[in-house]
This record gives structure tokens, sequence and C-alpha cells, in this order.
């Protein structure tokens, strides 16, 4: 009797751990049918941003692993998930809603960034969980752009922030992205702390986080980039400045992107920085340019055609070249770059609004995930490109209506 209960007991743990392994890949399966159907760049805008908002108080959980089976050992050992990586995920959502935000007056999707906030940070405007690494920056950041909150009111999570990443200086002057590898710059760090040094630079008259941001920057131009191509490698070894990694991974394309763009699009028009990141954003949208895919993607390794198209890299990339658009000598390019990879996320957009086949989480240099699902931080990207995209195109609808006004009112004065 005691064998076959034991037995029993056997068969039901079993089954419960391959059910626990089957049901993301049924959920894979299941979401993919009818994948791509989106025709219309308005509503599948409203799709994605729909979803987006939703994942904001409800992040789905990105996991460590690229193990399919007996995954419930991971999570019983702490290695499925981690707080840094929601951090960027979360980051992105925020971003994303913000972008939507600042084009429509929408108190339900306001209600949800509130709500968010207010499992985020306590009454005194510091962080309930610290973020421990410069991850969390990037979320930092992403609180500064939403344009209905008092940035002030959260003073206390910004300042630690930036106390935080001042702890993260390495004796090169720029900033490590674990103290375990303080030998190393990883071109992540761009994208997780520059945009917020500048913002927060600039906000509270600290010219020290604007200095940091802009040496971040450009001592990775330097030594982390490929010569005569311009594109990043992972990391760098700050000793003898030895490339770790590869060149050409997709999203570490992207980090850099978000990375340079948005710090140049905070600084102001007169900043004597400006001009400095404008040569650099030139550089890399046309290094970018030339290893996006004729499908409007970029791979997850750019420069290899045969390798496995990544959405987060087209989002972020996308997001860039977007924003590039707005400097007049890249406009035509950057705009036509921009617009193929909102056709290329169209085309891998789930029937819920989820844009699907980003790369898993990077266990270390040079060692990849082979996993392509669904991430949020494509989410919040495709977002914010698609609804900056929107207003780019109504904004220039309504400049040509108003010359068109204009040259007809002169025709009438002339007769």
């Amino acid at each position: 009797m005691l064998i076959q209960i034991a037995g029993l007991i056997l068969l039901a743990v079993v089954a419960v751990i391959l059910i626990i392994d089957i049901i993301p890949l049924w959920k894979d399966w299941f979401g993919r049918i009818h994948i791509g159907r989106a025709s219309d760049k308005e509503k599948w805008g409203e799709s994605i941003t729909e979803l987006a908002v939703k994942w904001l108080n409800h992040t789905p959980t990105i996991k460590l692993t690229d193990h399919t089976r007996l995954i419930v050992i991971d999570m019983l050992r702490g290695n499925y998930s981690r707080s840094s990586i929601q951090h960027w995920q979360e980051a992105a959502l925020l971003l994303g809603t913000s972008e939507y935000l600042k084009h429509h007056d929408d108190k339900k999707v306001e209600q949800a960034v509130v709500k968010y906030l207010e499992k985020t940070f306590d009454h005194n405007g510091q962080w309930r969980e610290k973020p421990k690494h410069v991850d969390g920056a990037i979320l930092a950041y992403a609180l500064m752009k939403l344009s209905f909150v008092e940035t002030d009111r959260y003073k206390e999570a910004l300042d630690y922030t930036w106390a935080m990443i001042k702890e993260y200086i390495g004796e090169d002057g720029t900033v490590e992205y674990r103290k375990s590898m303080n030998h190393y710059r990883y071109v992540d760090t761009v994208g997780f702390i520059c945009p917020f040094l500048v913002a927060y630079g600039l906000r509270y008259e600290e010219d020290a986080c604007i200095d940091l941001s802009i040496k971040q920057i450009l001592t990775y131009e330097r030594y982390g980039m490929l010569t005569n191509h311009g594109i990043p490698c992972h990391a760098y070894l700050i000793d003898h400045k030895v490339p770790m990694g590869l060149y050409g991974w997709g999203r570490g394309l992207g980090w850099y992107a978000i990375g340079l763009i948005d710090a140049w699009y905070e600084l102001p028009t007169e900043h004597p920085y400006k001009s400095e990141l404008k040569h650099c954003i030139s550089r890399f949208a046309k290094a970018a340019i030339r290893f996006q895919q004729p499908s409007g993607n970029w791979n997850w390794t750019v420069t290899r055609q045969e390798s496995i198209p990544d959405s987060s890299s087209t989002a972020t990339v996308g997001w860039f070249m977007q924003q590039a658009a707005s400097i007049p000598a890249l406009a035509d390019e950057c705009s036509a770059s921009a617009e193929r990879a909102i056709h290329y996320l169209m085309k891998v957009t789930r029937r819920n609004g989820a844009i699907d086949f980003s790369q898993g989480d990077t266990k270390d240099i040079g060692v990849y995930s082979n996993q392509f699902g669904i991430l949020p931080f494509t989410q919040g990207f495709g977002v914010r490109l698609i609804q900056r995209y929107n207003a780019a195109r109504k904004s220039g609808k309504q400049e040509y209506a108003a010359k068109k006004e204009g040259l007809n009112e002169s025709k009438e004065l002339a007769h």
C-alpha cells in the first residue's frame, strides 16, 4: 500500500514538472496563431499600447535561463528571474506609456501609471525597494519623463539613484556594470544611465552628472566601436582596451542607440555637448542603417544575414532612427529606416498585441540567449516608436496644411 502511494506521489510530481515545462511552450504556440495580421499602423499602435499599459502593473516575469525542461529546478534555485532584469522591462513600459500620454489625454492610462508609482515608491518619494545596480537608472529616467507627474515629489528616489551610480564609478572615471566586473565596461550601461544623468543633471543643476554621461558615451565611442564600421562590441576591458564579446550584438546596438539618442534629446539646443553628440548620432545612424535587413529588422547578430531577427534590437534602433530623423541632414534616411522597422514589428505582433521574437536575457559576455519570445522591454520601445512616429506624421501634415493655407491666402491677396 505504501509503495502504491509513493508511486502515485511520484507520478503526480512528474506530472506537475511536465505541466510547468509545457505551459510556456503551449502559450507561445497558441499565441503565434495568426501572428502578424496587423495592416493599419494606427490600430497596431493602439493594440500594442493597450497591452503595454496592462503589463505596467502586471509585468510578465523575464526568465534568466534558456532551459525549457525541468525549469522548476531553476525556480527553486532562484535562477529563473531577477529584479534587475525587471527594472529595465518596467522602465521601457513606463517610457512607452509616457510617450503615449504626451499625445493623448487618457485619464484611465494616467490612473494605471499612478497605481504603478504607488507600488514602486513610498509616500516620501523614495524607492520601496532600492535598486542595487545601475540597471535601475533607466527606470528613474522613465519616471522623469512622465509629463503629468511632479518630478520633485520623487526627488529622494532620484537622489538615491545618482548616489548609487557614483558608487559604480571606476578608476578610469566611467561607470561599471557590476562591482564584481569592475575591469569591464558594458555597452548596456550607456543605455541604463546616460539619459538619466543628463535629465537629472539639468533639472537639479548637477553638471557632474552631465559630464559623466557624455564621458561614458564618448569613451565607449573611443574604445568599444568597430573601426570603420561604427558598431559597438558587447564590452571592453579597461586595462588594455581589449574588446570583449560580439561586435554587432543586436541588442547591444539598441543599448547604445537609446543611451545616445535620449541623452542628446535631453540636452538643450545651446548646450556645448549637443553638437558633439550630434556627430556621434550621425556616425551611428549611417552605420546601423547598413545592417538593417530588407524586411526592416535588425538580426540578433546584425552582421550576419543568416542570424535570427530580433525584435528588441529592431524596436530600440527603430526608436533611435525616429528621433534622429529630427536632424535635417538625417531626416530622409532615418525616417525611412524607422518606418521599415515599424513594418517589421507589425509582422511579428501577436493577436493580443504582444510583439514577439525578442532575444532572451544575455548570460555573460559572449554568451547569448537562443530563446526568442515576448519581452516587455520591446513592447515599451515599440510603443515609444509608433507614438512618436504618428506624432511626427501628424505634425508634418499640419505644417504642410499651414503652408498650403498660407500660399492660398497669398494668391487671394495677389488677385
